[in-house]
């Protein structure tokens, strides 16, 4: 099976970061994951209106391209932790700015 990671790279360094995020939900995950290690569950219920085959398929696309990492535990119900990787963490300053080009755009625009 191919990975995401074996897929050849764009030349473009933003189209690299957009790849890596440029699903919605995807960001929102990596923002949840920032505060510490989640379970399935509690990433479903903190991201409003996804649904669990639309989560299924960002973490594991998510953990093809080395962003964050899947643990199973051999428990009845099975238990699964998400985690993020270096470069999963390494994404927060961009995260960081979006947030604050957000807030900026808010501020400028909220009485219109």
């Amino acid at each position: 099976m191919l990975k995401e990671t074996d897929k050849k790279l764009p030349d473009c360094e933003v189209e690299i970061t957009l790849m890596m995020m440029s699903e919605r939900w995807r960001v929102l995950i990596i923002r949840e994951l920032l505060s510490g290690t989640k379970r399935f569950g509690e990433l479903k219920k903190t991201l409003n209106g996804i649904s669990q085959k639309v989560l299924t398929a960002n973490l594991r696309a998510m953990e093809s391209q080395g962003l964050l990492t899947r643990k199973v535990y051999a428990e009845v119900p099975p238990r699964v932790e998400y985690t993020l990787t270096e470069d999963g963490i390494s994404l927060k300053s961009v995260l960081d700015a979006m947030a604050m080009w957000g807030e900026s755009y808010r501020q400028k625009y909220k009485n219109r």
